[in-house]
């Protein structure tokens, strides 16, 4: 069955535009996302890896069916190892706008205000209390009048191989670049470029990172033990 199709004002808040997010269609998907959080966020981590998947997907939307299960506990885990790992407790407004890539981390205590479209790229590393806002509301505040005035947005992406540190702020419309690292506790306000060290509050570029890995290429199995790759700063966690 097709998805019905996106209301107008609901087409505006995805492209970013302003848009009234106090409606009866979308307080009801702010409802759905809350209730399957509850349930994640007092479930994952006690359950089994499958249930925790399960519950994960409910959260975002996704209706992709899980693999058979086999008798053994140990190969069907095994079998969800490229799925997303969120630790709970987590936040979001939609969960919908939320694509995670294989093998992603996020720590504790995430917040996703998922007005716009995030994604995350394959084998990125979130530290704990890391939020994206994607939404934001307009500075004149005759125009943004509470509750009862328009908000607006920017999708925010950020690249394969990063690693963002505990307590970083991403902001709407903002790109964090392949293999980049984020400091702890930085407020990136500005895209960030690949193979680079960003930190601070508006983050700025401290240092671009040593890597062996191919800068041009995009693969989604690769030695993460190459020879010469830069060593972990415990500053960054």
């Amino acid at each position: 069955m097709a998805a019905p199709p996106l209301s107008e004002n609901k087409q505006k808040m995805a492209r970013g535009e302003l848009y009234y997010a106090f409606t009866p269609e979308l307080l009801a998907e702010r409802a759905r996302c809350k209730a399957a959080l509850r349930t994640y966020n007092t479930d994952a981590g006690t359950v089994s890896r499958r249930e925790t998947v399960r519950l994960w997907r409910d959260v975002v939307g996704d209706s992709t069916p899980l693999p058979p299960e086999p008798s053994d506990a140990t190969a069907d885990e095994a079998q969800f190892d490229d799925d997303p790992l969120v630790e709970a407790p987590v936040y979001m407004d939609y969960g919908t706008q939320v694509k995670l890539g294989k093998g992603v981390y996020v720590n504790a205590y995430s917040t996703w205000i998922d007005t716009c479209t995030i994604t995350v790229g394959a084998r990125t590393l979130f530290g704990p209390h890391v939020s994206l806002f994607s939404g934001t509301h307009p500075l004149d505040p005759k125009i943004r009048n509470g509750t009862n005035g328009p908000e607006c947005g920017g999708e925010i992406h950020i690249g394969e191989d990063c690693w963002i540190g505990g307590k970083a702020t991403i902001l709407p419309g903002v790109t964090v670049g392949r293999g980049a690292t984020v400091g702890a506790g930085s407020v990136v306000t500005k895209n960030v470029p690949p193979f680079h060290v960003v930190a601070g509050n508006p983050a700025r570029v401290i240092r671009k990172i040593k890597t062996n890995m191919d800068p041009e290429q995009s693969v989604q199995e690769k030695d993460m033990d190459a020879q010469g790759a830069e060593k972990p700063m415990a500053a960054m966690s």
